[in-house]
């Protein structure tokens, strides 16, 4: 099973920039949840941070006991072998073929012999659907399947923490429901810790457990997948329905002038669209169902009393049991990338 993650008060800055402050969230052990944000919002520098890569001014990442913002770093260089890291380009080495770029962390972080290192990176190509395709080198294949072999590497040290950086960037809406559909996949296979940071709406609406999302230097929210989808929070709002009316501007932010000028100019008469919380993916036919739901069932439920009334709804609607479908729900919205 996965491991906690838990982060508290995290502050990260680079000069007199301020990226975002007093984070404070915790991943529940074996999980799937995503960080959403706007462009430009520290999404991918928090990834980082949780890894040990990057140091906050304050706060701590709690993992197993190590302080991945401020523990000694042999301990922290120890804990990094529990986390798989899939970069948003892949980061393949270009000169490799793929076989020997999914090969690497095995040869660099371990003594196994050659015969059990052939054995773990064709079963993790196997899971990711790359067969046939191990020799090729990274410039003679699809950007999407880039994506899937940066997945493979990423699992070959059997991490109990999988971070994913944008999965979806570059890629077309097809391939993105593949990467959405392997992941779930993936999860109820190993049983690992995720955090998916993205923009895209469909892998948001369809895949986590859990979601979040930052914004002006500081995390808007976060916690089980029906407190963000039901949220009139108005940046959670604006950002899931797409729209150019809210806080987000093509800055990362409008300034008070501009948001009065929006309000001025509604009539106080125009209906929100309802919006829909669509199903979570299951995994693929074949695979045991995910043993996340049972334990989140159980965590959600005990929270109940302090949620909103709409994600309290949402969530009664989800374990009623009778087969009735959420009334409340996100319609398709596409890519946001």
């Amino acid at each position: 099973m996965g491991i906690e993650v838990k982060v508290e008060g995290l502050t990260k800055s680079f000069g007199r920039q301020n990226i975002w402050q007093d984070v404070s969230l915790t991943l529940p052990a074996g999980e799937i949840s995503v960080m959403l944000g706007p462009s430009g919002t520290g999404k991918t520098v928090f990834l980082k941070s949780i890894i040990g890569l990057l140091k906050p001014e304050r706060g701590r990442v709690l993992i197993d006991g190590v302080d991945m913002a401020g523990g000694r770093e042999r301990d922290i260089y120890e804990t990094r072998k529990l986390f798989g890291l899939m970069f948003q380009d892949g980061a393949l080495f270009g000169s490799m073929s793929l076989f020997d770029n999914i090969a690497f962390p095995l040869r660099e972080h371990t003594r196994k012999k050659e015969s059990e290192i052939r054995r773990i990176v064709m079963e993790r190509i196997d899971i990711v659907g790359l067969l046939g395709a191990e020799g090729k080198l990274p410039g003679e294949i699809s950007g999407g399947m880039r994506k899937r072999a940066g997945l493979a590497r990423a699992l070959v040290l059997d991490p109990q923490i999988i971070l994913c950086d944008e999965p979806d960037s570059g890629l077309d809406p097809v391939r993105t429901a593949f990467i959405s559909q392997l992941l779930v996949d993936l999860n109820a296979q190993i049983d690992a810790t995720m955090l998916i940071v993205t923009h895209n709406l469909d892998i948001a609406s369809t895949v986590p457990d859990n979601m979040g999302m930052l914004f002006r230097r500081g995390l808007v929210t976060f916690g089980p997948r029906e407190v963000l989808l039901t949220s009139e929070e108005p940046v959670v709002a604006q950002f899931l329905s797409g729209s150019v009316e809210g806080p987000i501007g093509m800055s990362e932010e409008k300034d008070a002038a501009t948001l009065a000028a929006e309000a001025a100019g509604r009539t106080g008469d125009e209906e929100r669209p309802p919006r829909v919380i669509v199903p979570q993916l299951e995994p693929s036919p074949g695979l045991s169902p995910r043993r996340a739901v049972a334990r989140r069932r159980e965590r959600v439920l005990g929270m109940l009393d302090g949620l909103p009334p709409a994600a309290r709804a949402a969530i009664e609607a989800t374990y009623a049991g009778s087969g009735e479908e959420p009334t409340l729900a996100m319609p398709s919205a596409g890519s946001a990338s």
